[in-house]
């Protein structure tokens, strides 16, 4: 065995070089994606902040009962922010939305698109299957390390270490959707004279929106899986008392917040589930 270790190969060299020369070679782009990344979050933290918790607690219900029709949707939403606020983690759920609704934006931005192009192009897909694999594979530690590299320590890190950790899930699905159409389906549009933009617009991505609002389910829980990770890297959030939590052998805070996480799940999920 020794023979085998002697030859062993510098994969982890070969990426601290890596990033060693995009830290070098690309510093000011790194900080002006920090610079605009912190100011979207704390602006729209900030907008979050000033509203009463009451009235975004009746926003989210209303929400619920746009998008569910269901009372007892809505109650169980209701319910879980209210219990939230007896709590006292009210900021900190603020914090860790704003940190979800950042990430579903970037994933869903992304995944869609890439989701579409695979599932028109098996040659694509076969070779961004390996890269999801890897991407979700990977312990979501070690994304951590580059990113306090590349963009020290915040909510930036912890934002875009959740977007490389989540991102997979939107694109499966996504692909999963369109490429789940029945054939029949779009020779039938095909067969009636619309272009290929049509029959995306009008056929595949109908068909397949169940599929998609899945990816976006999957996105938000995941992330909201993140929170505790990310707020290692100086995240603010729910995270925070987590880690403190973890920290100080406190039982109490550790339960408390994680059934305060666990409630914001629930009612994100509540909230935006779409049945076929």
């Amino acid at each position: 065995m020794n023979w085998l270790e002697d030859q062993k190969i510098p994969l982890g060299r070969w990426m601290k070089a890596f990033f060693d020369w995009i830290i070098d070679t690309f510093p000011l782009f790194f900080e002006w994606i920090d610079d605009r990344l912190s100011d979207l979050i704390d602006g729209t933290l900030g907008v979050l902040e000033l509203i009463p918790a009451f009235v975004l607690v009746a926003a989210f219900c209303a929400l619920t009962w746009v998008l569910q029709r269901r009372w007892s949707r809505v109650a169980l939403v209701g319910f879980c922010f209210l219990f939230v606020i007896n709590q006292g983690y009210w900021d900190e759920t603020l914090e860790s939305l704003t940190l979800i609704l950042y990430a579903c934006l970037l994933c869903m931005g992304i995944g869609v698109p890439l989701g579409i192009k695979a599932a028109h192009n098996p040659k694509f897909s076969n070779a961004m299957r390996p890269i999801l694999d890897m991407m979700q594979t990977i312990p979501t530690f070690v994304y951590l390390i580059p990113m306090i590299a590349l963009f020290s320590i915040g909510m930036v890190p912890g934002l875009v270490a959740t977007c490389i950790f989540v991102l997979p899930a939107p694109i499966r699905l996504t692909e999963l959707g369109v490429a789940s159409v029945p054939v029949a389906l779009r020779e039938a549009a095909l067969a009636f004279g619309a272009t290929p933009r049509q029959v995306l617009t009008k056929v595949e991505l109908p068909y397949a929106f169940p599929q998609i609002m899945a990816g976006l389910n999957q996105t938000i829980m995941l992330s909201l899986s993140m929170v505790v990770i990310a707020a290692l890297v100086g995240a603010d959030g729910l995270g925070v008392p987590v880690v403190r939590a973890l920290g100080s052998v406190n039982i109490a805070l550790g339960f408390e917040s994680g059934f305060v996480i666990v409630a914001v799940a629930i009612a994100l999920d509540r909230m935006l589930k779409v049945e076929r």
